[in-house]
């Protein structure tokens, strides 16, 4: 049985804050699609690629999350502060499919914390 969009996003925020960017890429299904600040990536190399970027950008970092779910599709604006940086404004939209993060959208401005 698959997992639940909820479940998927609770072992991804998990990963996310264990920095452990193999468990974060198992979330993404192979033919994932990434739109992140306007730019494309696709499959797992394609969030290999965002996840690296992202935890360099703010590592070993706090998270605030405010998520809204509906059915299969998650709203979730973000905070986070690590490495003597933040964003403040980190807004990312995920599609589920089949137990896995089918489609996401990540928007975020990095600022000195």
């Amino acid at each position: 049985m698959a997992r639940t969009p909820e479940e998927v996003f609770a072992h991804h925020g998990q990963s996310l804050g264990a920095e452990d960017l193999e468990e974060i890429i198992a979330d993404y299904a192979d033919d994932a699609i990434l739109v992140v600040q306007k730019k494309v990536y696709r499959g797992k190399d394609g969030a290999r690629e965002v996840f690296t970027q992202l935890l360099s950008d703010v590592p070993q970092a706090q998270w605030e999350l405010d998520q809204t779910f509906a059915e299969d599709v998650l709203y979730l604006e973000w905070k986070a502060t690590g490495g003597g940086r933040k964003v403040e404004d980190g807004i990312d939209t995920f599609i589920f499919a089949d137990g896995l993060i089918r489609v996401q959208t990540v928007v975020y401005t990095v600022q000195p914390a």
